[in-house]
């Protein structure tokens, strides 16, 4: 992120930016992105948003302004949030699979049913960027709207609710601290099936660190029985201290 970089692209340095939202790959990676941006801006300006006060009452408290997509579509920020708000008329064209009983939609990942409704309205980025979270976030209304089932990979709550069917019955670990009592080790607190409020037993493990650091896994470590010990000696876990393993 940079602001107001007046010089050519060819002179911009590191020194011109306060932040950064990823890695990319090469110095073409970042001329696209850089294309790509200024596309989206140059589209968002086109679609002639307007920005107008409010002191409405939003589901994350008092908006602080909204910005006006169209009739019936804004964006309200607060403090600590913020969101899209529907009339009920532009509430009703939102997908079943979607749509919310009180058209509040939050920023983080449901504004993507707004997008998705009325693609109108935004940009080539935000309506990528809308398809992504849907198929991430939403698998099953994504996989009704474009008529396709998602592969492995291709959506992270539908490989994580695989996961966690795929090891229902393997120990994994929900909490982790280096051991103070145990050098070189990894004190992990699993659950079977990754069940947080280990409704089915929890226990301890020592996990050598280098491999526990390594090799966490995308949804959770899973502990190999065979290798890795388990362990009912002193904790590291404050709120372990003094209980027994189950």
């Amino acid at each position: 992120m940079g602001w107001r970089i007046a010089r050519p692209l060819d002179e911009w340095t590191r020194s011109d930016f306060y932040g950064h939202s990823g890695e990319l790959a090469d110095e073409a990676a970042f001329r696209a992105r850089v294309e790509e941006n200024a596309l989206h801006q140059r589209q968002r300006t086109a679609l002639g948003r307007r920005e107008v006060s409010s002191q409405a009452h939003t589901p994350w408290g008092t908006s602080q302004g909204a910005t006006v997509h169209a009739d019936g579509v804004a964006f309200h920020s607060t403090a600590s949030h913020g969101g899209f708000h529907l009339s009920p008329e532009r509430n009703a064209k939102v997908h079943p699979l979607l749509r919310t009983g009180n058209a509040w939609y939050e920023e983080d990942c449901h504004w993507a049913a707004v997008a998705h409704a009325f693609p109108e309205l935004f940009t080539d980025f935000e309506k990528a960027s809308a398809d992504t979270t849907i198929r991430n976030w939403y698998p099953a209304a994504w996989e009704e709207i474009h008529g396709k089932v998602l592969e492995s990979g291709q959506s992270s709550t539908k490989d994580e609710r695989e996961f966690y069917k795929r090891h229902a019955d393997h120990w994994i670990a929900v909490s982790a601290i280096r051991s103070n009592h145990e050098p070189g080790f990894t004190e992990v607190v699993a659950t079977l099936g990754g069940d947080r409020a280990g409704t089915r037993g929890t226990r301890r493990y020592l996990v050598p660190s280098e491999e526990y650091g390594t090799n966490g896994g995308r949804f959770g470590f899973i502990i190999d029985e065979a290798r890795h010990r388990l362990y009912d000696g002193s904790s590291s876990f404050v709120g372990w201290q003094g209980r027994e393993t189950q």
